[in-house]
């Protein structure tokens, strides 16, 4: 790896623990556990989708993942929220899956269904590792309301990550 791809990868990696920490200040009108904008994954999606260019190089699967690890792990500790750790941690892995998987089939002009996808599939592993962890299968209730929510914030981030990569698309080439 060159220096100039780990410098790329800290610079995300920091911007993404930099939008983590600032949405955990963020209150949300909403009382339901585990509902949250899910800012940091305009982080993700940039990696998934952005073209490579004298800017930035080609992202493998294994810097997007690095990057997600670096951010759930030290934004735990930098958030004072270690016990939501395992929660991110199932909940990031199951969304770069779909993410993934998503990504042969969108263009760069429909990335917020990716971050539609992606939040869903957050939410479904976030309760399926509380169910794990708790033994509580009624923590599943909150299931519709989180699906509702993930698809309304992934849309949303989705936007923001489609109009940074079109932005940077527009402005420079290889």
């Amino acid at each position: 790896m060159t220096a100039r791809k780990i410098a790329t990868l800290s610079i995300l990696t920091a911007a993404a623990l930099i939008i983590h920490t600032v949405e955990a200040l963020i209150p949300l009108p909403v009382p339901i556990p585990g509902v949250k904008l899910g800012l940091a994954n305009i982080v993700t999606l940039f990696m998934l989708f952005s073209p490579k260019t004298k800017i930035t190089p080609s992202f493998s699967t294994a810097d997007v993942l690095t990057v997600l690890l670096c951010r759930v792990l030290i934004g735990a500790l930098i958030t004072g929220r270690l016990v939501v750790l395992a929660y991110s941690l199932v909940g990031g892995l199951l969304a770069i899956a779909a993410m993934l998987v998503i990504r042969r089939f969108v263009t760069e002009k429909q990335i917020w269904v990716c971050g539609a996808i992606g939040a869903v599939f957050h939410n479904v592993g976030q309760i399926l590792a509380a169910v794990i962890i708790t033994g509580t299968p009624a923590i599943l209730v909150y299931m519709p309301t989180l699906i509702i929510a993930g698809i309304i914030t992934g849309t949303a981030t989705g936007f923001a990550a489609q109009m940074i990569v079109a932005r940077l698309s527009a402005t420079s080439t290889v």
